[in-house]
């Protein structure tokens, strides 16, 4: 990758990371740095990442640098037990956006990471795989289950609207 494609990576790219790392580590700073090393990473390996698969690198750099933050934090909760009753929603409320951003944080991390990556990046299930280092059958489960949390959590849309 030359420097030029490295600057274009970091216009096209450092946003949506941003997004992606803020949505997980709830937290502006962290977010940054988990980027900015991120973006560090790739600089060291520059010669051996091709353009073409610099937004695939960023996300999987991204997401592992992430998990690193969380265990050297121990932040780190059991992903596959989740009490969707304590989390359940049934006030009637009017701001979609802000009740599926509370949906989406009270996720397992695996979940959120996922369902982020699908649903908000738009990634396949394969890439998806890929990045976050599980297979393709991991990653529809996990889906699965976010997205079931999620209809368990809002309920009908009739009480949001």
């Amino acid at each position: 990758m030359t420097i030029k494609e490295y600057n274009k990576s970091v216009d096209l790219f450092s946003d949506a990371v941003f997004r992606f790392v803020l949505k997980n580590a709830k937290d502006e700073e962290v977010a940054k740095d988990i980027v900015q090393e991120t973006y560090t990473k790739m600089w060291v390996k520059v010669d051996t990442v091709s353009f073409e698969k610099a937004k695939s690198y960023i996300f999987t750099t991204a997401y592992h640098t992430l998990i690193d933050y969380f265990r050297k934090n121990k932040r780190i909760v059991d992903f596959e037990n989740v009490n969707e009753v304590s989390y359940s929603h049934s006030e009637n409320y009017s701001d979609i956006g802000e009740i599926l951003t509370s949906a989406v944080d009270k996720l397992p991390e695996k979940q959120r990471t996922v369902i982020m990556l699908r649903d908000y990046e738009g990634y396949s299930y394969k890439e998806i795989a890929e990045i976050t280092d599980l297979n393709e059958s991991q990653v529809k489960v996990y889906i699965y289950r976010a997205r079931l949390f999620l209809k368990n959590y809002i309920g009908s849309i009739e009480k949001i609207l």
